[in-house]
């Protein structure tokens, strides 16, 4: 019995030692495998470790473009370098001003057995620029072109003709444009650097006297305001002749004038010029003979806030002249007279404007003359750009005139005009004039209707 139950323990061991033996044998290949397998997964992290290695370096290194690319690059750097190291071609025009205007003007005058239609035509160009500077003053350099058509009425409406022109923007020397101006001005500050006591301004070259002495804030341009020439200066002076300029209306000279400043605002200039004269159209006031009896006037102005809020000017001044016309036995004299003229803001859309002017040597045809009016601006009835001009002016013969001419009296001038503003560009004047005792001869009046239009820019 114990035999028996022997056997099948025997066989089952032997059965295990069978198994074991068989699975040892199944797994040693398999192990084999595993050790293959790490070991190309070993050698293919290296690969992949190298590789990241590369790329970290390639990415660190600067980007390489194909040759030909990047000498186009190089070349547009440069171009791009070149540009902002070279000046703007702009910046030379800094301080350059320029302005440009067309006059049209039409009149039509009636008296007596007179009746005449006129046109003119006048083109002015000005420019200014900068002069340079030396030391603290500054300079600027000033040129005025001008061209003009057509006669105007001129005096020539009426037989007896009048003392001061109806149309004053008449310019007809020549048919081809004229250099009416061309002047250097140096501006000296006065006070160290700081120039807060004003400051001395040297002016010469060829000037037009008016420019600088007896002005006006509005009876002072025949294109925007009054066309008489007896409210454009003073009526001595210009229509009278005593301001002996050259042909085109301008003379060599020189200016010299220290201007002060108070409150900042208000100034007075005091200032005094010598020009080249003519007693007629010759070469007197045209650079040959031309000081030899030379045209000297000295001003004193004020101007600023004359009353409070209001703007304000007032200009005294004295003249003589060495080469003056004797305009009563004819030749050459000297001349010399005084004047004021002024203009006052009296409400903030109106503006009063006077002059006086009175011969103290020569032998004139009228020896004073004075002229008054007042401008209001369009503000007041919603037309910034408009204006309403109102001025009345007499011209009192002198006794040796009266005498020769068998005259009296004096030459009496009204003007009314509105300034119709169109656009920024366009500005239309119907005005009307009226001429009393033309001359101071008894001659009809005169009746003068007219239309201006100026373009400018």
């Amino acid at each position: 019995m114990r035999m028996t139950r022997a056997l099948p323990v025997l066989a089952l061991v032997a059965s295990l030692s069978a198994s074991s033996a068989m699975a040892t044998d199944l797994m040693q290949p398999a192990a084999a495998d595993v050790t293959q397998l790490l070991q190309a997964l070993q050698e293919r992290l290296t690969r992949l470790e190298a590789r990241n290695a590369e790329l970290e370096r390639r990415l660190a290194e600067p980007a390489k473009l194909p040759e030909a690319v990047g000498a186009r690059l190089d070349e547009v750097e440069n171009e791009v370098l070149a540009l902002t190291k070279k000046p703007d071609p702009l910046a030379k025009f800094d301080g350059v001003s320029v302005g440009a205007s067309l006059l049209m003007v039409a009149q039509h005058a009636k008296g007596g057995a007179v009746s005449a239609t006129e046109l003119s035509t006048r083109a002015d160009v000005e420019v200014e620029l900068p002069g340079g500077s030396i030391g603290q003053a500054d300079g600027k350099i000033f040129a005025h072109f001008r061209a003009g058509d057509g006669e105007g009425l001129d005096g020539a409406a009426t037989p007896a003709g009048t003392f001061a022109t109806a149309n004053a923007t008449v310019f007809m020397p020549e048919a081809r444009p004229v250099l009416m101006q061309a002047w250097y001005q140096l501006d000296i500050p006065v006070g160290a650097d700081s120039g807060n006591l004003g400051r001395v301004e040297l002016t010469a070259g060829k000037i037009d006297p008016f420019g600088f002495f007896d002005g006006n804030n509005i009876a002072d341009d025949e294109s925007e305001g009054f066309m008489n020439l007896a409210f454009v200066h003073n009526p001595l002076l210009d229509a009278g002749g005593d301001i002996g300029v050259g042909t085109h209306g301008a003379s060599p000279g020189l200016r010299v004038a220290y201007v002060s400043d108070i409150n900042g605002g208000n100034n007075i200039t005091a200032s005094v010029g010598v020009f080249g004269t003519s007693s007629s159209i010759s070469a007197g006031a045209d650079y040959l003979d031309t000081f030899t009896k030379p045209l000297t006037i000295a001003q004193l102005e004020y101007a600023g806030k004359t009353m409070p809020g209001l703007a304000g000017a007032y200009r005294i001044y004295a003249w003589n002249n060495g080469r003056a016309e004797d305009q009563i036995n004819s030749g050459e004299e000297k001349h010399s007279g005084w004047g004021i003229s002024l203009d006052q803001q009296v409400a903030p859309h109106a503006t009063l404007f006077a002059r006086y002017g009175d011969s103290t040597k020569g032998n004139l045809s009228f020896d004073s003359a004075y002229t008054l009016g007042a401008q209001i601006d369009g503000g007041a009835w919603g037309r910034e750009g408009d204006r309403i001009g109102l001025a009345y002016g007499a011209l009192s013969t002198s006794s040796e005139y009266r005498i020769a001419n068998a005259a009296s009296g004096s030459e009496k001038i009204y003007e009314l005009f509105y300034a119709w503003r169109a656009n920024d560009s366009l500005q239309l004047t119907p005005s009307v004039q009226f001429i009393d005792n033309p001359s101071g001869t008894g001659a009809d009046d005169l009746a003068v209707w007219g239309l201006r239009a100026k373009l400018a820019y």
